[in-house]
């Protein structure tokens, strides 16, 4: 039997959907253009991940007289939210302190964002983006 498609983003997914959050709808030429500032990519392969993310439900097409206009269906913050609480409910049992506890005992937390997460706690909210 085969596994169920999987909704969420890929890491190349990813990349697409940072760059139409950041700058907002775009033709898949005004796209390949950003990707490119980092590392090269076909516009043949973009376009192909395009295809896919609007079967996933990540991107939304607008036609226009010359082509199409891509744009993030779901928000950055949504998309995070959804894809952290996932990624602690599969991870971490769904435990938080968990996931904290493990960027701590790895050595992924600097002093400086130890400080800044237990002001975020004392304060009862977080800034995002």
């Amino acid at each position: 039997m085969s596994r169920p498609a999987n909704s969420e983003p890929t890491v190349g997914e990813l990349e697409i959907l940072k760059v139409l959050w950041d700058v907002g709808p775009l033709s898949l030429s005004q796209l390949c253009e950003r990707i490119r500032t980092s590392r090269p990519v076909a516009t043949t392969t973009v376009a192909t991940m395009l295809k896919i993310m609007l079967h996933k439900g990540l991107v939304t097409r607008n036609r226009v007289p010359r082509g199409s206009l891509w744009s993030a269906k779901m928000s950055r913050k949504s998309t995070t939210t959804r894809m952290l609480s996932r990624l602690v409910d599969r991870l971490f049992d769904g435990s938080a302190k968990t996931l904290v506890a493990h960027l701590i005992d790895q050595g992924r937390l600097t002093a400086a964002q130890r400080r800044e997460i237990l002001e975020l706690v004392r304060n009862g909210k977080g800034e995002t983006k």
